[in-house]
C-alpha cells in the first residue's frame, strides 16, 4: 500500500516537473487528492491559481513560460502556442506578446478567457511541431503566421534569422509556404525564398539582389563566398575580382566591427579584389543609382554586359541605357 502511494506520488510529480510546476483539477483529483485539499492548498497559498482549474504548485516558480504553460491546460488537449507566443518559445523574437496566443483544432467551441487568445485551423494537426514543449506550431509555420502581420522586410528578416539560426531552411518553407495558397505578399516571400540559396541572408542582401542586381541586369554574383582567413563575403563577382558587401539597417556594430571591416577590406585588396561598401539607405531607398554606380564599376573591371531599365517609371537607367 505504501509503495503504492509513493510510486503514484513521483508520479505526480513527474507530471508537475514536465508541466512548469503546474497541475490540472483533474489530474489532481485523478492523483487522489480530494477537492477539501485542494482547496486547502488553494487557500493557504501553497498552491496558486493560474487559470481557472489550473495550479501553480510551486508558487516562488513565475514567468512567461509558466503562464503559456497554464494557457495551454487551461484550453486543454489538442491545443498548441501559435503566433507570437509560439515565435517566443522558439527564440525567434524576445517580446511574447501582452496575450498567450494558442491554437486549437477546427470545430472546438472554446470558452473566452482574458490573456489567451484561442484562434481555429482546419490544418492543426499538419501544423503543430509533435515533438516540442511547451507544444507549438512548427518553426516554418509560426515564421509564416508572423510575416502575414509583417511589411515584407519585417518577414524577410524572421526567415533570415530562422534560417541562419539553422532552425529551419528555405527548402522547409517553401513546402509550407506552398501549403498556404492564400498567404498574404506569397509571391515576394517565395521570390525571397528563392535568392536564399544564392547566398542572400538578410534584409538587405535580399533587397539587393532584388532590386538592384536583378532588376537592373547586372552580373550575378555569388553570396556568402568564403574569403580570406575564414571570413565571407556578401556578394562576390569573381570574373570581376569585386566584392559587394552589404551592410544592413545599423551597419557594422561599432568600431570593433568597422576594424574587423578593414581587415577583410585589406586582405582582400592584397589579392586583387576590389570591395564596394552599400548601405541600407542605397538598396532601399535609392536602388537604381546604386545599380548605375556599380554598372560603372562592373565595366571598370571587364563586364561587357548592359545595365537594363527596371519597372520603376523614374528608373535613371532609361535614360543612359
Amino acid at each position: 500500500m505504501g509503495e503504492d502511494l509513493n510510486r503514484e506520488a513521483r508520479l505526480l510529480q513527474a507530471r508537475v516537473n514536465g508541466q512548469s510546476g503546474l497541475l490540472t483539477r483533474a489530474q489532481a483529483l485523478d492523483a487522489g487528492i480530494s477537492p477539501d485539499r485542494l482547496r486547502w492548498k488553494v487557500k493557504s497559498g501553497r498552491w496558486l491559481t493560474m487559470q481557472p482549474g489550473v495550479y501553480l504548485t510551486e508558487p516562488g516558480r513565475r514567468g512567461w513560460e509558466v503562464q503559456a504553460v497554464a494557457a495551454l491546460l487551461f484550453v486543454g488537449r489538442p491545443s498548441a502556442l501559435s503566433g507570437i507566443s509560439a515565435a517566443h518559445a522558439w527564440g525567434l523574437v524576445r517580446d511574447p506578446g501582452a496575450a498567450i496566443e494558442v491554437l486549437v483544432p477546427y470545430g472546438r467551441r472554446q470558452s473566452a478567457r482574458p490573456g489567451i487568445v484561442t484562434r481555429r485551423s482546419r490544418h492543426f494537426d499538419t501544423r503543430v511541431d509533435p515533438d516540442a514543449w511547451p507544444h507549438r506550431t512548427t518553426v516554418e509555420h509560426t515564421v509564416l503566421d508572423l510575416a502575414r502581420e509583417r511589411d515584407l522586410d519585417g518577414a524577410i528578416a524572421l526567415v533570415a534569422r530562422a534560417c541562419q539560426r539553422r532552425m529551419t531552411d528555405e527548402l522547409a518553407l517553401l513546402a509550407a509556404l506552398a501549403e498556404r495558397p492564400t498567404q498574404s505578399g506569397r509571391a515576394l516571400l517565395v521570390e525571397a525564398l528563392s535568392d536564399m540559396p544564392r547566398g542572400a541572408h538578410s534584409v538587405a542582401e535580399v533587397r539587393y539582389v532584388r532590386d538592384v542586381e536583378r532588376a537592373h541586369g547586372l552580373p550575378t554574383g555569388i553570396g556568402q563566398e568564403p574569403g580570406p582567413r575564414g571570413t565571407h563575403r556578401d556578394r562576390a563577382y569573381a570574373e570581376l575580382r569585386l566584392i559587394v558587401e552589404v551592410d544592413g539597417r545599423r551597419g557594422h556594430q561599432g568600431w570593433l566591427g568597422q576594424q574587423a571591416d578593414g581587415r577583410r577590406d585589406r586582405r582582400s585588396a592584397a589579392g586583387g579584389w576590389l570591395t564596394v561598401r552599400v548601405f541600407w539607405v542605397d538598396v532601399a531607398n535609392t536602388p537604381c543609382e546604386l545599380a548605375l554606380e556599380l554598372g560603372a564599376i562592373c565595366q571598370s573591371r571587364g563586364w561587357t554586359g548592359q545595365l537594363r531599365a527596371c519597372r520603376r517609371g523614374d528608373c535613371p537607367v532609361l535614360h543612359v541605357a
